[in-house]
């Protein structure tokens, strides 16, 4: 299995899980979350994601560590992520900011598919 396909997997997985009463904010999380990760890059969007401490923010977080392990197997918690985040030095920080832009893109297509949410359902419009 390629790490595209191990992405795809596990995010579909995650998504799958993810129940009615926190969909819509799930969804409007991941729909933002590339655009968030280009604009501040990975320790700001991941620290935003903590700081908004609601259901849906933290299971996106531990649904990002679950993933974002692969770059570094000391990675086993959002805390941990957050803390990588803020600690790694400059080659590991790109590498999670690559591997966080290919895992959000994952997000926001099983949001999409499988929610079956878009952009502008997320944010409360008329789709």
């Amino acid at each position: 299995m390629s790490i595209d396909q191990d992405r795809a997997r596990l995010a579909f997985q995650h998504v799958s899980e993810v129940l009615e009463p926190e969909r819509k904010e799930y969804a409007t999380l991941v729909h933002k979350l590339p655009a968030l990760l280009a604009r501040a890059g990975v320790c700001q969007s991941l620290h935003f994601l903590k700081s908004r401490d609601m259901p849906a923010s933290n299971r996106l977080l531990e649904h990002l560590a679950l993933q974002l392990k692969r770059v570094n197997g000391g990675i086993t918690s959002a805390e941990t992520l957050l803390a990588r985040a803020r600690e790694a030095p400059q080659a590991e920080y790109l590498r999670l900011t690559r591997e966080s832009m290919a895992t959000a893109a994952w997000y926001r297509r099983m949001v999409q598919g499988v929610l079956e949410i878009d952009m502008a359902a997320a944010d409360g419009e008329r789709s």
